[in-house]
């Protein structure tokens, strides 16, 4: 029997057993984070509600109308491909999340629609839509999944049931991003836990391999909490790509890059104070002051992709994050109206924002795990809202079921 995935929310502290954690809806991918945010047809398997080739409802009370307005796209506009594209071979670029180098940042989405007649609740994986030159940033036709049983390393023998993709950065220098992903590897509960973070190294068509466990050095640990809510940056200034992650006692695991194949940082010591419960990187410039360091926001609770908080800014410098710089505030992203679901009543759908970089703004609206349609919204003009009403695509995830 398999093991149902654990939906998961990061949390402040260990457990007895595995990190608890809800999974976000995508990583929310960009210089510094490294996150999602994230991503045609179809496929019989489960519910449909709209292929990127058919236009789906432009949003929630608009009477179902699909015609462009005000110069807009109309939605599924873009997607002129039905049948899966390989993956076109990159020779490497200096973007964060270009998983296969070819120039383009690609979208990546932890929560997929689930199969019907799943009995077992068994996870898609992760679904990659690959970016593109066009129209539109991203091609549906040109999608990865990177299933757990597949890609994931395994610790003390077990394959892991958790398996979300929560960063992107250049680990290894190579000029293709790599994926951090956040893992449940037992534990009894006695001594120090695994550490729960694996690296899927990307290439020249993307993520082909398996996965490595993060290393961390013992000297870079502090306390029994797990290792968690890691953040991608050039902390020191040395050019190479750093990991920032959590530590006990509010402190910050800082970790030099750039990593190795096998998993481990070129350089790590004792855990920095000035932390807490999680990580995160300012937006949308990783650099806050502007003194050429990458830095750190810390927070007291996780926040969503696009939602408004308050926290705390670690600079970084020399020696890495190790400086207090003061308040911090996220402010609140203004969302254009949500497509509506096929067959759900209005208001009966969450959305959420699974990235807003490169000017362009992706959703994912759905219902539980059954339904769902991504969005990708261009921007608007100077003295407009900051995204155009209507998206320039929309698809489900179901297509990654095929």
């Amino acid at each position: 029997m398999r093991i149902r995935r654990i939906r998961r929310i990061r949390t402040t502290g260990a457990t007895a057993g595995r990190p608890a954690r809800t999974r976000s809806a995508a990583v929310a991918l960009s210089a510094c984070t490294a996150l999602l945010l994230p991503l045609t047809a179809c496929t019989s398997s489960g519910p449909s509600p709209a292929s990127p080739t058919s236009p789906a409802s432009s949003s929630e009370g608009s009477g179902g109308s699909t015609e462009a307005k005000n110069g807009d796209t109309a939605p599924g506009a873009g997607a002129t491909a039905t049948a899966r594209r390989a993956v076109p071979r990159g020779r490497g670029s200096r973007l964060p999340d270009d998983l296969n180098g070819d120039g383009h940042p690609d979208l990546v989405l932890n929560d997929l629609v689930t199969a019907a007649g799943d009995t077992y609740g068994d996870d898609a994986g992760i679904g990659i839509v690959y970016g593109a030159k066009g129209a539109t940033p991203f091609d549906p036709a040109v999608r990865q999944t990177l299933d757990p049983r597949e890609r994931g390393a395994r610790v003390d023998g077990v394959l892991p049931a958790a398996f979300d993709a929560v960063a992107a950065c250049d680990l290894d220098g190579d000029g293709f991003g790599d994926l951090i992903i956040a893992t449940d590897p037992p534990y009894n509960g006695i001594g120090t836990p695994p550490v729960p973070l694996q690296i899927l190294f990307g290439g020249p068509q993307g993520p082909t391999g398996r996965a490595v466990v993060l290393k961390i050095p013992a000297k870079a640990r502090a306390g029994d909490e797990w290792p968690d809510h890691p953040v991608c940056g050039d902390f020191d200034g040395d050019g190479e790509v750093d990991l920032a992650v959590t530590a006990s006692g509010g402190r910050v695991g800082f970790l030099r890059g750039p990593f190795d194949r096998t998993g481990a940082p070129r350089a790590a010591a004792a855990p920095v104070p000035g932390g807490g419960p999680v990580l995160t990187a300012p937006e949308p410039k990783s650099d806050a002051n502007g003194d050429g360091y990458n830095d750190l926001v810390v927070l007291d609770r996780p926040r969503a992709p696009g939602a408004a908080a308050r926290g705390t800014l670690l600079l970084g410098g020399p020696n890495g994050p190790e400086r207090t710089g003061g308040a911090y505030r996220f402010t609140e992203l203004r969302k254009p109206p949500a497509p509506r679901l096929p067959g759900v009543p209005a208001g009966k759908a969450a959305t959420e924002v699974l990235r807003a970089t490169d000017g362009y703004l992706a959703t994912r609206t759905h219902r539980a795990e059954t339904s769902d349609l991504v969005a990708l919204y261009a921007p608007a003009g100077s003295g407009a809202p900051a995204y155009r009403p209507h998206p320039l695509l929309t698809f489900s995830t179901t297509l990654f079921l095929d």
